[in-house]
């Protein structure tokens, strides 16, 4: 087996596939490949263990010491992916393990153990606390296997219920560490069902719908209280070449250096006197957190009322070099000022409305770093019926289309006191 072919198998290890993409290829660097012939001892009881073992190919059997009670006896079969010698609070084995056919293992000695414990699901080596924003709201911790927990951070921004953009990341994030670290999301479809709480956790539960040589499939629901608030469907496709065109063309935009990020743009209306004192006022009263996503708006306040919105965004701070966390990064980011754009035309002075997602989809074209530049051009071609329906596609800054979505949301006039209460959702 090749170096790849070695990685992409180890990726296949549910042990190993919470770790950083960059672990699972050292780890590819330092196993070692050991054979057996049936009958073979891979291991026996009160030997020193010399590290992790994992199955790559035949069975092995585990027997309980001699002296072990029937009734207790563990006995079982490994297969391939099964691994033994790791998380043992013992320095030597306390089973045998027997060959049952011609066996063939990896064993990762005991010197590079290290690469097993890993800092975050993302990095290796640096803690959350010296990641940017983005990359800490993305950590998930690991209940077990296909379990995660992730949280609402205080320094994130904060809005009625759990952002979508939030569960939305956070659920590729786990589901991208079920997949082995060479298989890439391509493309995801979210279903919103309930609001979320901002102040409690969110259960990951992960299932594992299908595992092919070039695709993956997951299902992610998302658990407060016990309740499914949100679904998420993931494929996963390994790199590979095809053909390709691209008859989307970037629109002709200043680039982001010649445009206002958001805290300028508030900056100046601040101090700007063609807005009301009291507006001024009460704005620079309110408290406000920084997105962990830079925005750079292309238009101006004229086409507020345009069904489209263009702007150029990236996280703050340097992300790690995990290719699948730069995509979920851009899972974020996509709902962002997304389902908005379909209130767009129907917005005038003293008009209050809300919006909520319903479903959300995702297409990644190509390769994308979520800290470059990226373009984000969204659309509205309709709105009926209290629901809102927006097309978005993102570019680089090379004009390479990245990314293309879709959403429809719920959009309403917001109540009024005294008005009679609508239906919920």
């Amino acid at each position: 087996m090749d170096r790849e072919q070695v990685t992409e198998f180890l990726g296949q290890v549910p042990l190993l596939q919470c770790l950083p993409g960059s672990s699972i290829r050292r780890i590819a660097e330092a196993v070692q490949v050991k054979h057996y012939e049936p009958g073979d001892y891979v291991a026996r009881e009160g030997e020193p263990v010399d590290g992790l073992c994992i199955i790559l190919d035949g069975q092995a059997e585990v027997s309980a010491p001699a002296n072990t009670e029937e009734a207790n006896r563990p006995d079982y079969v490994l297969n391939k992916y099964d691994y033994f010698g790791y998380g043992t609070n013992s320095s030597v084995h306390q089973v045998n393990v027997i060959a049952v056919t011609k066996l063939s293992c990896f064993v990762l000695p005991s010197q590079y153990g290290h690469l097993l414990q890993t800092k975050t699901i993302w990095n290796a080596e640096e803690t959350p606390e010296s990641h940017s924003l983005m990359e800490q709201i993305l950590h998930l911790e690991k209940l077990e296997v296909d379990i995660f927990r992730g949280f609402t951070l205080p320094e994130a921004p904060t809005f009625n219920q759990v952002f979508g953009g939030q569960l939305i990341a956070q659920a590729l994030a786990a589901a991208s560490k079920t997949v082995d670290c060479l298989k890439l999301v391509h493309s995801l479809h979210a279903i919103f069902l309930i609001a979320g709480d901002n102040n409690m956790p969110i259960i990951y539960q992960v299932h594992r719908e299908r595992d092919g040589t070039s695709f993956a499939t997951r299902k992610v629901e998302a658990k407060q209280k016990g309740l499914v608030m949100f679904t998420l469907i993931v494929s996963f496709q390994k790199e590979e070449l095809g053909f390709e065109h691209q008859a989307a063309i970037m629109p002709d935009v200043p680039p982001p250096e010649q445009l206002l990020n958001m805290e300028e743009i508030r900056e100046r209306r601040l101090t700007d006197p063609r807005f009301p004192m009291q507006y001024r006022n009460s704005a620079a009263k309110k408290k406000f957190v920084p997105w962990p996503i830079e925005m750079r708006f292309c238009q101006d306040s004229k086409s507020q009322h345009e069904p489209s919105l263009h702007y150029w965004f990236r996280a703050r701070g340097k992300l790690s070099d995990d290719p699948a966390l730069h995509r979920c990064v851009v899972a974020y980011a996509s709902d962002l000022l997304y389902s908005g754009v379909s209130l767009n035309p129907h917005r005038k002075r003293g008009l209050k409305t809300y919006s909520l997602s319903l479903d959300h989809s995702m297409w990644f074209h190509k390769p994308v770093k979520a800290d470059d530049w990226l373009l984000y051009v969204i659309d509205s071609p309709s709105a009926h019926g209290g629901r809102g329906f927006v097309t978005g596609r993102m570019f680089n800054r090379q004009g390479e289309l990245i990314v293309s979505l879709t959403q429809e949301a719920l959009i309403r006039r917001a109540k009024t006191p005294g008005q009679t209460p609508r239906p919920k959702l």
